[in-house]
This record gives C-alpha cells, sequence and structure tokens, in this order.
C-alpha cells in the first residue's frame, strides 16, 4: 500500500485488548482519518497527497477491519462498540503524542468520530463527519423504503453464525455488489485497483468477516443505546462539525443531514457532495474543496 501513500509509514498500537494498524504520513497539525465498511485506511489515498501537504495524518484500520485485529466479541457488543473504537483511535493519538486533534471519518469511521466528540471532547478539535446521521437517527426512521436500501444493517447484525454464514458462499462477489451498488455509476471503476485490491483481501479472511458482522451487532445495539442516552440528557457535540454526504444516497433519502446534525451539533455546517457513498473516491476535488477550508480554519485551536 506504500505506493497509495508516498512517504508514509506504517505502525501498531495495543488497545483495549486490539491490535490497531495505522499508516502515518504528511506534516502539519495532526488529522486523525477514519475509514468505514467494508473498507480499509485505503479509502484515503486519493485526498492524501493534498491533506499530507497540511497535516499529519493518521490513518488506522479499525478494530476488526484492514489490517488491524478481530479480538472475540462479548456479549454486549462492548468490544466492537463505537465507544471502544473511539477509544482505540484516541489511543493511537495519544502514543503519537497527539493528545488534541483533528478528525475526519466516512461512514462506519464517521459514527466512531462523532461518538468521539461526545466521550472525549477534550481531544477532538473539530470533525467532520461524511456520508451518515447518528445511528439513533438512522434506526429512528428506518421506514420500509430505508430498509431496503440499508439491507445489511439488519443482516450483518443478526445473532451469530447467521450472517457469517451466508457471507462465506461467494464473500467477494458480495463485497463488489455492494460497494458498487452504493456508487453513483453503480460499479466498481471509482475504485483504484490497488485500494479494491486491499478491500478484497481482507474481506476474505473468515475472522475479518465476523469482526463486521460484530460491528453492525453492536449499532444495533449498545451504539444505539448510548446515542439514545445521550440525546435523552440533552448531550450535545460542541466541537465544530462538517457534515457532508452524497447528493442520491442513504443520508439524503430522508431528512436533510444538516437538519439531523442540528440536532445533535452546537455548530454543524455542511452540504451535498456530486458523488455516491464514497466521496473521497469517487469525487476526491469536491471532498477536498469542503475539507481543507474547514480543517485549515480549526487546526490553529491545537
Amino acid at each position: 500500500m506504500s505506493d497509495l501513500f508516498p512517504g508514509s509509514r506504517v505502525a501498531r498500537f495495543d488497545s483495549n485488548g486490539a491490535s490497531i494498524f495505522a499508516r502515518i504520513g504528511g506534516e502539519g497539525p495532526p488529522l486523525l482519518l477514519l475509514h468505514g465498511f467494508p473498507q480499509s485506511h485505503a479509502m484515503w489515498h486519493a485526498v492524501y497527497p493534498q491533506l499530507s501537504k497540511r497535516f499529519t495524518c493518521v490513518m488506522p484500520d479499525l478494530r476488526g477491519y484492514g489490517r488491524s485485529s478481530c479480538p472475540e466479541n462479548d456479549e454486549g457488543n462492548i468490544v466492537y462498540s463505537k465507544r471502544m473504537m473511539a477509544a482505540d483511535a484516541v489511543a493511537v493519538m495519544e502514543a503519537l503524542g497527539h493528545s488534541r486533534f483533528l478528525v475526519a471519518g466516512h461512514d462506519r469511521g464517521a459514527r466512531v468520530t462523532y461518538r468521539m466528540a461526545f466521550d472525549r471532547p477534550d481531544a477532538v478539535i473539530a470533525m467532520a463527519v461524511l456520508d451518515i446521521v447518528p445511528t439513533a437517527e438512522m434506526w429512528q426512521t428506518m421506514g420500509a423504503a430505508m430498509a431496503m436500501k440499508t439491507y445489511h444493517w439488519m443482516m450483518l447484525a443478526q445473532p451469530k453464525p447467521l450472517p457469517e454464514m451466508l457471507l462465506s458462499g461467494d464473500p467477494t462477489g458480495f463485497l463488489d455488489f455492494t460497494i458498487a451498488s452504493w456508487t453513483k455509476a453503480r460499479n466498481l471503476d471509482a475504485f483504484d485497483p490497488r485500494a479494491l485490491a486491499d478491500y478484497r483481501a481482507c474481506w476474505s479472511d473468515a475472522g475479518h468477516r465476523r469482526a463486521a458482522c460484530d460491528d453492525y451487532r453492536a449499532g444495533a445495539t449498545i451504539d444505539r443505546d448510548i446515542d439514545e442516552a445521550d440525546r435523552g440528557a440533552g448531550r450535545r457535540i460542541a466541537c465544530p462539525t462538517l457534515a457532508l454526504w452524497d447528493d442520491a444516497g442513504i443520508p439524503s433519502a430522508a431528512t436533510s443531514p444538516l437538519e439531523v446534525w442540528q440536532g445533535w451539533c452546537d455548530n454543524v455546517v455542511g452540504h451535498g457532495v456530486d458523488s455516491g457513498h464514497f466521496l473521497a473516491e469517487e469525487n476526491p476535488q469536491a471532498t477536498l474543496s469542503a475539507l481543507l477550508p474547514f480543517l485549515d480554519r480549526h487546526a490553529a485551536r491545537q
């Protein structure tokens, strides 16, 4: 993967029973970049060259994904909760000497990002969330049309071993069909062959498929419960927030994502991007045009 991220280095970190792989490159204020399902840190490759000119980019693989380990889940799904993944990310940044940092997350990584902003407001200077609305909002608005679009939320969250068995028949076929269906063009053309090979290689491992299911099991249980507890207590995210979403995808299918985030954040701006779900790979220039001014504006607050 080093040719996708010139000048970068890799490292491993121990955190809460998991071994977290991360790629680090660039120079400047620290920027944590968190990937989504069913990908790895490789998803940032198209925006990395510009981001790394201004920021020290730290790009971990979430526990259960990429080159990070896949610890066994527990009965309450705590091991794969976004709270645990957020703690992993903070541990990585602190090990690198960054007590405060900027964060951008996509998909599942964005869920880790906003959970981190709730749990560790002392660490998060500002955050960008790409193509999601909060987990509790997703479940609350899960009508028939949304459920058909987000079939994987229900499928992967089923008790073990049902989804693992279903996925074992043709794992690469499932991955290729799924991510192609989430792009604007409904094909795989947006993905660099090297990045796509990385996604396929990780997904071909049964342990990583099981961990992804555990991630979605957490999303249906503990992640939703924690979100609802925060909302019920009137807690809000205080750090500056940028919300970006694709114009025709899942988050924009119901209420405007910006309106949703305004219900959770004190200081949020955002807009749609001409893209499918994978903003950073399908339309990296538009993604950078939104991200860079926001990150530059808040970097001085480190």
